[in-house]
């Protein structure tokens, strides 16, 4: 019995030494806070739009072969062997007939020559083709097919594959990561020049006989959520059908696909002012001064004032009596 007394006494013990150091206070670290950055949310665009490209006005020239330089005729010929053994793959028969050609230049590839040729055998039995040369060392040449005896090659060359690779090639050539381009409407302008138009944007100085280049957008540039970019623009060289280009762009400035459909422009209707015609009649001094003469005087009592016009005399009458007036004052019997 005094065994177990013992050891309650010591197991309560235990309890309360247990219990004290439980409620005893510990001190507690400082958790580090630490800080993440947040990134900002950057949307990879194929241009730089870092300002406004001064080269607009003269995104795309045409000249003719005798327009060229010597340096630019120099790498033509150099390049006539290599653009005969590319055309074969399209049937074009570079080696058979008369061909002519021109230079498209193009801003925004300064390191490539672009030729067009033209092969005219009568009605609607046209050829045609655009050239790429590289001036230097890097690329090689390459052929953009647009008509075929008057027709298009596999689909209209503006939305054609063969053109969107060979255009992507050609940016590849001139190393765009090197330096990033800021021309983005030179860029749409060329890609329409190599697929066979003669782009021309709307001028906002064009006469009022151009309604529908007036109505027409400029080249405008579309940056999505997702980045890269969409490139749009009008083509008012046909004035009586103005075309609308549309170039989706991926975020390293691949061409992922072109579109070429008719423009929709606002209705611009001119307003004339109606013309208004005055007649006025002219008065001779003599008869200004006989109308003045015929206008009849005011009244004297009209220009004096009212307290100085006397009062009208009121006057009374006596008033008739009545009948039975006379009867109320005969008297009583």
């Amino acid at each position: 019995m005094k065994t177990k007394a013992i050891f309650l006494c010591l197991a309560c013990a235990a309890f309360c030494c247990a219990s004290l150091l439980a409620q005893t206070v510990r001190p507690i670290a400082p958790t580090e806070v630490r800080e993440r950055p947040i990134r900002a949310d950057v949307r990879p665009m194929p241009f730089r739009i870092d300002g406004a490209d001064s080269r607009l006005a003269g995104a795309v020239e045409f000249r003719s072969a005798g327009q060229m330089t010597a340096r630019d005729r120099e790498v033509a010929a150099n390049a006539q062997s290599s653009i005969a053994e590319n055309t074969r793959y399209s049937d074009l028969d570079f080696n058979q007939g008369k061909w002519s050609y021109e230079q498209v230049v193009c801003t925004a590839f300064p390191e490539h020559l672009f030729l067009r040729f033209l092969r005219n055998n009568g009605t609607r039995d046209v050829s045609l083709f655009t050239a790429s040369i590289p001036r230097g060392n890097e690329g090689r040449v390459r052929i953009v097919p647009i008509q075929l005896r008057g027709y298009s090659l596999f689909s209209p060359a503006p939305i054609n594959a063969m053109t969107v690779s060979a255009f992507n090639h050609i940016r590849t050539e001139e190393n765009p990561e090197h330096a990033p381009v800021a021309a983005w409407a030179e860029t749409g302008l060329c890609y329409a020049a190599l697929a066979g138009g003669h782009p021309q944007l709307p001028d906002a100085n064009m006469g009022t006989a151009d309604a529908k280049a007036l109505a027409a957008k400029r080249a405008e540039l579309e940056i999505p959520n997702r980045g890269g970019g969409i490139l749009s623009f009008d083509d008012v060289s046909d004035s009586s059908r103005p075309m609308e280009w549309t170039m989706t762009f991926d975020g390293k400035g691949k061409l992922l696909k072109a579109a070429h459909t008719g423009a929709e422009l606002m209705a611009v209707n001119t307003v004339h002012p109606t013309r208004v015609e005055q007649a006025a009649k002219t008065v001779s001094p003599s008869q200004a001064v006989q109308a003045a003469k015929t206008i009849p005087p005011v009244p004297q009592e009209v220009l004096q004032h009212p307290a100085a016009i006397p009062a009208p005399e009121l006057r009374s009458a006596p008033i008739p009596p009545t009948q039975e007036g006379k009867q109320a004052a005969q008297p009583g019997p």
